[in-house]
């Protein structure tokens, strides 16, 4: 029995060790097979053995303990929060108090974790309670769903009497993996990651925590004295000793506020691609003894403040709903609102997506809506505020017509279709479509100038591009159109002749087939008569080329007025061929791999996609299981993190290279 025991105490420290080492340092000595085999080792045998399983076994992680409500707890220390600060007129403000009462401060930089408070306490290096924030006088007990949260050690490093506090959190990857488990329920979806942490932590069944998969950064000792240190950095450096996770690598230390408004700027320029999320900065005096000079007030500490960053999502009144019409036919409802600054930028309007997204969200006019920027460009509709809708609020209903032509609405999966070939908005956006960058990239048509020509008559189709030099006199009239700007467009007009193949495939605007799919049916046929004569089948045995995107090819090929179009386009001596180079297969260490890049690398995205491409490689933007490869750069974000997860192979610049050789 005593080697028995012997056993279960090697593994459960070879298990805490590895936790440590991937949790805490993001080092990891062993690999996940191995932590696996020595979990089910360790299960094994306190299922046999159970009269020798620790309180402390990391196996009490899956959680399955069932409260009938959470108890409360009155923190030994208040868990006071700061007061949070908005612009650099604010931050001057609390650098001038902090300056009359000590002299040359220091300070300590964190992120500001976007997650929820715990506190946890333990007895003797092991855990014996956790709890919420509350009211930082009282919280809740939430000691069981703390226990399935990896990153929070059940024993610490050394044996002492402890209370440590931190930001509960559910990372990036976790709450889309949630998201994605409560579609295929039917359940509602978390609508950010601090709500779902929240949620999650709070869940009476602590079987549920375990499976959301949350996290833990301490950032906090409330009485640091008690162990010699003398600084909130060390303090950090402490907690990190102990087996907790900390934000050592992005913390930082400042002396002015010019100091903190450099490393605010530089955490706002990475902060989408970390792997959490952050809505700020805190800023802490590091002393300790200059803390204890500060002191509090009623409510609030005078030693540390919180720097928000500017909100990302803003509440607004819907003022219309306004139906758009697309080059394939497809109508785009777009919300009218009041204007608001959202990340920077004062927006009007934003997509609504189709019809079907109208009535999840049960978007209607007057409506309190919450806007933000999705991917930091595109504003988006995340909600409706349903305490704030008026008593007289009347349902969206789908209009049955289209909004240019007036022609009967069909739906097609989610979306509506005009079917009307001859639709002045569907021609338009064409039209826009084909000159665009990734298409012909043809300079000096914005889409107003598309649409003005159009109603003049002087483009009503594709291959009237390349007659408009016929009309050079008659634009010299126009405002705006001198002769250099006209010659300049007409001189763009004929360069875009020698394009390569795949601008072109990609500006007929085929449905299903975007820049990446054209260039890979060039890069396949080579010609376009060799694509318009491929059949369905050779088509979808190409990667990537699916039974949708097969099938449009097709029957756009098949439609004779699109092979007219084709007929004139070369007539006009539009190249037809592919011009990029062919494919060299040689190298085994790329061709057929898939890649993915992430972070800031010294040689542009761009010239790095191609190179692998040219070598039979592909390149996606996300990370899964079929990923081979994920390239590396500064400041990496959740792609490393995913690649870690998946065990997938992590290359930086020069291993890249050396793979290219």
């Amino acid at each position: 029995m005593d080697k028995i025991k012997q056993r279960i105490d090697e593994l459960i420290n070879k298990i805490n060790k590895a936790s440590y080492e991937y949790y805490a340092l993001d080092e990891p000595t062993i690999t996940d097979q191995e932590y696996d085999d020595y979990y089910m080792e360790l299960l094994s045998l306190e299922e046999k053995y159970p009269e020798l399983k620790r309180k402390d076994s990391p196996t009490n992680r899956v959680g399955g303990v069932v409260l009938e409500k959470f108890e409360k707890v009155t923190h030994n220390t208040p868990m006071l929060s700061f007061d949070d600060i908005f612009n650099e007129e604010e931050l001057e403000l609390f650098d001038e108090r902090i300056r009359k009462v000590v002299n040359n401060p220091t300070y300590t930089l964190e992120p500001k974790m976007d997650g929820l408070s715990g506190s946890l306490i333990y007895k003797n290096g092991i855990l014996v309670r956790g709890a919420t924030r509350g009211d930082g006088i009282t919280g809740e007990d939430i000691t069981e769903n703390i226990k399935t949260i990896k990153s929070i050690p059940l024993k610490l490093t050394k044996d002492i009497d402890i209370e440590v506090r931190g930001e509960i959190y559910m990372s990036k990857l976790s709450f889309e993996k949630a998201n994605v488990e409560r579609r295929k329920k039917g359940e509602n979806e978390f609508a950010n990651p601090r709500n779902a942490a929240a949620g999650s932590v709070r869940q009476l069944d602590s079987s549920i925590a375990s499976k959301r998969n949350l996290d833990y950064m301490a950032y906090f000792i409330p009485n640091p004295e008690d162990y010699g240190l003398k600084t909130q950095s060390d303090s950090l450096k402490f907690l990190k000793e102990l087996g907790f996770k900390t934000n050592y690598k992005l913390n930082g230390y400042a002396h002015n506020t010019k100091d903190i408004e450099k490393y605010i700027n530089n955490l706002s320029t990475i902060r989408k691609e970390l792997p959490f999320a952050i809505d700020g900065v805190v800023l802490k005096v590091d002393s300790l003894d200059d803390e204890k000079k500060l002191g509090f007030t009623a409510r609030v500490p005078r030693w540390g403040i919180a720097y928000k960053f500017p909100a990302e999502e803003v509440l607004t009144t819907l003022k219309e709903i306004k139906y758009t019409v697309g080059r394939t036919g497809k109508i785009t409802p777009n919300a009218i609102f009041s204007p608001v600054h959202v990340d920077g930028s004062l927006v009007s309007k934003a997509t609504l997506h189709n019809f079907d997204y109208i009535k999840e969200k049960d978007i209607r006019v007057g409506d309190i809506i919450s806007v933000r920027k999705a991917g930091d460009v595109i504003p988006e509709v995340v909600e409706v505020k349903l305490d704030r809708r008026q008593d007289d609020s009347k349902e969206t209903i789908m209009i049955t017509n289209c909004p240019i032509c007036n022609s009967n609405l069909v739906k097609k999966d989610a979306n509506h279709f005009c079917t009307n070939d001859k639709c002045d908005s569907r021609k338009i956006e064409g039209l826009i479509h084909f000159v665009s960058r990734k298409a012909m990239n043809i300079d000096g048509f914005g889409e107003r100038i598309v649409e003005d020509f159009y109603n003049m008559n002087y483009i009503k189709s594709i291959d009237d591009f390349y007659t408009l030099y016929k009309y050079k006199d008659e634009l010299k009239t126009l405002e705006g159109f001198g002769e250099k700007s006209i010659d300049n467009l007409i001189g763009s007009i004929e360069n875009s002749k020698n394009n390569s193949l795949e601008r072109l495939i990609f500006a007929l605007g085929i449905r299903y087939v975007g820049d990446k799919t054209a260039k890979i049916l060039s890069m396949n046929y080579k010609t376009i008569d060799n694509i318009i004569n491929a059949d369905y089948d050779s088509l979808k045995e190409i990667d990537d080329i699916g039974e949708k995107i097969a099938s449009s090819i097709v029957d756009y090929f098949n439609d004779e007025n699109n092979i007219n179009l084709i007929n004139k386009l070369k007539e006009l001596g539009l190249n037809m061929n592919y011009l990029g180079k062919e494919i060299n297969t040689s190298n085994e260490n790329i061709n057929g791999k898939t890649f993915v890049i992430t972070g800031t690398l010294s040689l542009p995205r761009d010239e790095i996609k191609e190179k692998i491409e040219s070598l039979g490689g592909k390149v996606t933007s996300s990370v899964t299981k079929k990923t081979d490869y994920v390239i590396v750069g500064e400041s990496p974000g959740s792609k490393e993190a995913k690649a870690k997860e998946l065990n997938i192979t992590i290359l930086n610049e020069e291993d890249y290279n050396n793979l290219i050789m």
